[in-house]
Parts: C-alpha cells; structure tokens; sequence
C-alpha cells in the first residue's frame, strides 16, 4: 500500500437483500414467495469505501473477511471498483460476515448480521500507510477495534491525516464510546437516531433538548458533528454555528447505504475543495444519488453524476424545528 486520499477502517460482507417479506415469516418450514432479493456487497465500511472510489478518490480499505466464498465475493466486488485491498487480512477458521436485510415498503427494514470474523478484527490488523483521512465506520460490531480506535485514529492524526466517525447502529444499546475517541476524530457522522442515543450515553441520560443539544454535545471535544435526516437532508454544528443541507426530493428505489453514500460525498467534497458547505452539499447529492438503484452500491454516483446534483443542494442556517 502506498498514498491514499482515503483509508476507511471496518466491516465488510455480503448483504442479502429481500424486499416484501412478512413482518414475520412463518416458521413450519412454509416457503414464502417474496417480491424480490439480490446479493450485494454490504457493511458500512465497505459500501464507503466503494462509493469513495467510484467518486475518484484513491481509496483503501482495512477489513477483515474469511477464507470462504463470501470473502471471495466481498474482495473481488472492491477490486473491481478500484479499492486497494492489501489492507484486508482474511481469518483462517471464523467464517466472513454476512447480513439479510429485510425490506418493507415505507423505507423501514428490518437488519440480521451474524459478525462472524467482525469481533477478531483489532488495531493491529490496520496498516500504518499514507493517506489523507482515515473513515472508521460499524464501531459497535468490532469490540476489539472500537477499544483501540482512539489511539489508532490520534496516530494517523500525527502523521496530518484528518479522521471522521460513524459508528452506525449498537446492537447492545449501551452507546458507549471509548474514552477519548471523538476527541481524536475531526468529524462524526451519526444519523438522526443515532446522534440522540450517542449523546444520551454521553451525559448519563435522555438528551432533552433534542437534536440541537445532541449535536453540542458531540461536539463537546472538538469534533465537527454531521448529522444525516435522510430525505430532510442533514445538519452540523462547525464553527459554532448550527447549519442545514438539503438537496433536491427523490423518491427512492433502496436506501440501503444511503447514510455510508452521504459519507463518500461528504469526505470526497472536504478532500477536494476545504470547503465545508461544498461537503455537505456532496453528502447529500451522493447520498440521495446512492437511493436510485438496489443495494448499497448499485446506485452510487460518479463525480460527473454527484457534480450538477451538489450544486442543487442549499446550505442554510439551521433552526430547529
């Protein structure tokens, strides 16, 4: 591994998706047709990354996969879409993750992921290589890794890599965070959920004031919150100031890795131009673009696509609602 403009840190797997599933299948060994399912490339960190190579960025991935088919599938699919893999390491006996998702027709989905190799994947297995920023995403998946982050991430900030965050959801529903991590992060990258249950765990209790307190209070040790509201866009906090981004309405195919799309857009924006506007308006492009086709990846824009979408999108002061 050489130079990369982006290293993304996490989880990678196939993704079974299925789309008009019961909302509880009947057991008794009953076949239930469905309306339809496809194989894709899944987990945060993976999906990320791919969206960050089709948008141009040199882009590598540290992950860890097993030896088996699901591994194979999972590394080729990066490969062919120009991420560096020689960062992922591949377990000798525990199996590659994988997770079924179950579509419903409001957006909604219901989420099965059996982590298989996810919890051996520690600080150790993240390459010491060049780059411009380092992504970490599925913290709550990858105990050990989540225990060492804040040291992995303060070491690349050392070196002048800038860092973001998005821990995706806690199966656990603790929320706890290693002490020191968003200190050592320059972004975190919550959705809406997520940023009122992160910043709940942080003080002890409910946040009540909301998303305009939750968003202080991930801010509280210096890193910019970014917080996705799906179709509503997105809000920070930077520079003190609360801000709204919100591009134009589309009416999705699969939101499945819209959020990890909106990361791509986002961080592709920061690396290309400093400009924090112009990020949130490629985070949202990317992230609406991400929606028109099944899977994580199957919608994930170019530059040349995400470009015209950006400049659409209007970056306002917030007021909450």
């Amino acid at each position: 591994m050489s130079g990369f403009d982006l290293l993304v840190v996490g989880d990678a797997n196939p993704d079974v998706l299925v789309w008009g599933a019961p909302e509880t299948p009947p057991a008794g060994q009953a076949e239930t047709l469905v309306d339809g399912g496809t194989l894709a490339l899944g987990g945060s960190a993976a999906i990320m990354a791919h969206g960050a190579a089709v948008l141009g960025l040199s882009t590598a991935l540290a992950a860890m996969v097993g030896r088996d088919a699901a591994g194979d599938f999972v590394l080729d699919t990066l490969t062919a879409a120009g991420v560096d893999i020689s960062g992922c390491v591949r377990h000798e006996s525990l199996p590659t993750a994988l997770t079924v998702c179950l579509n419903r027709p409001d957006g909604d989905r219901a989420i099965l992921t059996a982590p298989g190799c996810l919890p051996a994947f520690g600080p150790e297995h993240v390459p010491a290589v060049r780059t411009r920023h380092v992504h970490a995403a599925s913290y709550f998946l990858q105990p050990r890794l989540a225990a060492g982050l804040p040291e992995v991430l303060g070491r690349f900030r050392r070196a002048g890599a800038s860092t973001s965050l998005d821990t995706n959801d806690d199966p656990a529903g603790t929320w706890r965070l290693a002490p020191g991590l968003l200190a050592a992060c320059d972004f975190v990258l919550p959705n809406e959920a997520e940023a009122l249950a992160l910043a709940g765990a942080l003080t002890g209790e409910p946040v009540s004031g909301g998303l305009p307190a939750a968003l202080s209070v991930l801010a509280a040790d210096g890193a910019v919150p970014v917080v996705k509201r799906g179709g509503e866009g997105a809000v920070a906090l930077f520079d003190g100031a609360a801000v709204s981004a919100r591009g134009p309405r589309v009416t999705p195919v699969d939101t499945v890795g819209a959020g990890d799309g909106f990361d791509a857009g986002f961080l592709a924006g920061r690396l290309a131009s400093g400009d924090f506007a112009e990020a949130l308006a490629w985070g949202c492009a990317c992230g609406a673009l991400s929606t028109r086709a099944t899977g994580g990846t199957g919608g994930q824009p170019t530059a040349a696509e995400a470009r015209p979408v950006a400049a659409q999108v209007q970056v306002t002061p917030w007021m909450s609602e």
